[in-house]
């Protein structure tokens, strides 16, 4: 399955792993959420996007680590009209 962000940047799931295109690890997903690293949440998964609502801004989880993974040649896509922000994430 594809993951994009909201504004259709590619990003790459690899099993409840979120990486960016580059390879760098955004973070885990717990249920439909991503949180990263620091245990921090990163964003919400609807349908193949990732989103920012301020509205789960205020969750955690525990921290984790990941090795960086080789990077993705996926294009971009469209952007897509959910309700949300673009997630920040590490390049």
């Amino acid at each position: 399955m594809g993951l994009y962000t909201k504004k259709g940047y590619p990003l790459q799931k690899i099993g409840d792993k979120v990486f960016s295109k580059k390879g760098n690890i955004i973070g885990r997903i717990k249920n439909d959420k991503v949180y990263g690293t620091d245990g921090k949440y990163v964003g919400t998964i609807v349908g193949d996007r990732l989103v920012f609502r301020k509205t789960d801004g205020s969750m955690r989880i525990g921290s984790f680590s990941s090795a960086k993974r080789m990077g993705s040649l996926r294009a971009k896509r469209t952007a897509a009209a959910i309700w949300g922000d673009e997630p920040e994430l590490p390049e």
